[in-house]
């Protein structure tokens, strides 16, 4: 059975308990027998590619953590992203929306508003303790759309994601308060960044070492309820700014493994962002371990886009995207298929693999379901709980999305096609693509001249998914009749 429950300090078994003592109603067995609800840890890594893994086939960077994480659960092979650049792949993440209902759809300043949904704001009414430590980038101090507003008991990082392209920062956020740090700042004087982006002067706090501290903070003082803790972190992003003053974007306290690498020092810089973030990711799990809580807990990992080339960062010399075509800012496949993994030990089977084709939209009906919360929201999402369970898995009919940036893009999944309609704003250069991805993962080959029947649904589909809003919109857009 499917309920929502109100928020409960002493946890829900133990309340459970008292009451059936007291009024002298027990439960029958299959009630007693009921597992707990489980605990939740959702790692989100910022623009790491489906290659950046020893697991989805890289051979230089070292991420032993995940791909142990990947052995002992399942990894799927066709999840994606909520879209190509990091604000409305988080929006689509929260608010179990696409990029074509969702609030935030481009990297732009707009929040989250009172009537967005978020999934920590349903999985709070149901009792759980809600966390979110790294980069929110969905809402600005004093509006509508800071996590505290969105379902989060706890709030530890940035909420301007450009402020967060720095890695020593002289300030975070801890909820609603400002957190001073021991770092010093010069701040980039000119451009879109001014007086917000920038680079320390003087460094002596790595935030990801912050970020690691309050992680573990959490889940020990948590180990007694219900949580769900999301980490959006911020490796292995590049600090943009950082090459106005002369240095590299790849913002690491030092080479780790590979310093003595035959390698330009910005490669190095990302393979050891790569690897300190898999370091991060094992101690997490280690704390799951060592509280007891690993197998109560289910543990995803990802990425929020496809890899950059950013800040000295190049996305061939790793073979960042892996088989796939492009990257960040593109609507090819390397710029949203993600790397996803789960864990939940005695749940899912381990070493398993899933070609589930799914989305982060599909993250906010997965953990109510896993909750059970009696949700009425609004979702273009499905669960995928009975594929980590090794259940039967309904099937989305298509994914979308639509990018505002490099002259609009649309694309849509159906099944083995992929479709994308590049220049939206430009007339005269627009230009329609379809590959049967079954035997083009590399989307080498159009199609489209090919297959007109299925060029003319998907287009039809982009149509019809795609809402208007006057904060995103299409130049060709002039009012929501369109």
């Amino acid at each position: 059975m499917r309920r929502t429950v109100l928020k409960n300090p002493l946890g829900l078994p133990a309340l459970v308990l008292v009451l059936a003592a007291l009024t002298g109603c027990g439960q029958d067995a299959s009630e007693e027998d009921k597992p707990a609800k489980p605990n939740i840890v959702f790692i989100m890594a910022d623009d790491l590619g489906y290659g950046d893994l020893g697991v989805y086939g890289q051979q230089q960077i070292a991420t032993p953590n995940i791909d142990k994480m990947a052995a002992e659960g399942m990894l799927f092979t066709q999840f994606y992203a909520g879209s190509t650049v990091c604000a409305p792949s988080r929006s689509a993440l929260l608010t179990g929306l696409h990029t074509g209902h969702t609030r935030v759809r481009g990297n732009a300043r707009v929040p989250l508003g009172a009537s967005d949904t978020t999934f920590a704001e349903l999985i709070q009414r149901a009792g759980y303790v809600t966390g979110l430590i790294g980069k929110w980038g969905l809402g600005e101090p004093g509006s509508t759309g800071v996590p505290n507003k969105k379902g989060f008991d706890y709030f530890y990082g940035y909420l301007n994601q450009l402020r967060a392209h720095n890695y020593y920062p002289d300030y975070v956020w801890e909820n609603e308060t400002v957190d001073s740090l021991d770092n010093v700042m010069d701040y980039i004087p000119e451009t879109y960044a001014k007086g917000v982006g920038g680079i320390a002067a003087e460094k002596n706090t790595y935030i990801q070492d912050r970020f690691l501290e309050k992680t573990l903070q959490f889940l020990q003082s948590n180990k007694d309820s219900t949580f769900m803790l999301y980490l959006p972190l911020t490796l292995p992003h590049a600090n943009n700014e950082a090459g106005y003053f002369g240095q590299s974007g790849m913002e690491i306290p030092d080479f780790g493994a590979y310093s003595d690498k035959d390698w330009p020092d910005h490669q190095k810089g990302h393979a050891a962002m790569i690897s300190r973030l898999d370091k991060d990711v094992g101690t997490i799990l280690d704390k799951l371990r060592e509280l007891g809580l690993s197998d109560n807990t289910l543990v995803i990992f990802t990425s929020d886009n496809g890899p950059h080339d950013e800040g000295g960062a190049d996305h061939t010399f790793f073979d960042s995207n892996g088989p796939l075509r492009g990257l960040k800012r593109d609507l090819f496949e390397g710029g949203i298929r993600v790397p996803m993994i789960a864990s939940w030990p005695g749940k899912i089977e381990k070493g398993s693999k899933s070609d589930y084709i799914g989305a982060f939209w599909d993250v906010l009906p997965t953990f109510v379901e896993a909750a059970e919360i009696d949700s009425e929201n609004t979702t273009d999402g499905i669960s995928f709980l009975p594929s980590l369970l090794g259940k039967q898995q309904k099937e989305h009919s298509y994914l979308y999305w639509e990018f505002y940036e490099g002259g609009g893009k649309q694309a849509v999944r159906m099944d083995k096609w992929k479709c994308i309609v590049l220049n939206i704003n430009k007339p005269e250069q627009r230009e329609v693509l379809l590959f049967d991805l079954s035997n083009d993962l590399a989307e080498e080959q159009n199609v489209a001249d090919q297959f007109p029947e299925v060029v003319a649904k998907a287009l039809e589909l982009m149509e019809t998914a795609h809402k208007y809003d006057p904060d995103f919109h299409f130049d060709f857009e002039s009012s929501g009749d369109n």
